[in-house]
């Protein structure tokens, strides 16, 4: 544990080390740049706001990931069943990446309010690809050799996807998700900084606006810790589901 996370460690400590002293030393305006531990007094003397916030983001990350998760794999299991549906849809897929969120998130508001849809929809835009395209490519991965043994042996196109197709694709699967999770959170932020009633979104925009800039970072570290737990949940999922791909992984490619 130490070996794998030390260094990480070692850096962000040195850095907030560092940061801390350049603000006292420097004299620079808090209201310009606070020290860390400015920020973290900030969030001791506002954490009722705090917790109310991160609460509301929380649960529009979780129901926007969810949901698009859903909407990913069941898009994904239609496309590699259905290759004209692919091909169909595939292009769209990565045409979508190019419409900037930043222009699509106000006709969200505009068009859905300040309540959790709009919010949802942009998590569903920023996380829906990468799982998708993850599984896509984990079903393109499946070895054509097994699939061809299996179906001499009669096992139909249903039991081929069941016993070989899908659980050779969950660790790709699980590497978009990994990608995806850290979106999430910043999806739900940056749909309720365009327009909510609550959220470090808005939480972000109002402390701007009073030039708390100890409370802005102080939501920024939240949003930060939301991402990083909530990439650990999926990376404990994948433990669970598929534990003989982190033991590969944790080997590396084997010599030839």
């Amino acid at each position: 544990m130490l070996h794998r996370y030390g260094p990480a460690v070692v850096l962000l400590v040195t850095l907030l080390i560092g940061w801390e002293l350049y603000v006292r030393l420097s004299g620079i305006s808090p209201f310009v740049l606070p020290a860390p531990t400015r920020v973290l007094a900030a969030l001791v003397d506002f954490r009722a706001d705090a917790f109310r916030h991160a609460s509301v983001t929380l649960g529009e990350t979780l129901v926007g990931f969810g949901l698009s998760v859903v909407a990913a794999i069941g898009t994904a299991i239609l496309m590699d069943w259905l290759p004209p549906v692919r091909r169909a849809l595939y292009p769209l897929l990565v045409g979508s990446q190019t419409i900037p969120i930043v222009a699509v998130a106000p006709l969200l508001v505009i068009w859905f309010g300040f309540g959790l849809l709009p919010k949802v929809l942009v998590i569903v835009l920023v996380t829906f690809f990468p799982v998708t395209v993850a599984l896509l490519d984990g079903f393109a991965r499946t070895s054509t050799e097994a699939a061809d043994l299996l179906e001499t042996l009669g096992a139909s196109r249903r039991q081929v996807f069941t016993k070989l197709r899908w659980p050779s694709a969950l660790p790709y699967l699980f590497t978009g998700l990994r990608i995806a999770s850290v979106y999430a959170v910043v999806g739900a932020i940056f749909g309720e900084y365009v327009g909510a009633f609550a959220g470090l979104g808005i939480w972000m925009a109002i402390s701007q606006n009073a030039f708390r800039t100890d409370l802005v970072f102080g939501a920024i570290l939240i949003a930060a810790l939301l991402s990083i737990g909530l990439f650990l949940l999926v990376a404990v999922i994948e433990r669970l589901v598929v534990p003989w791909s982190i033991e590969l992984r944790r080997e590396g490619p084997t010599a030839s």
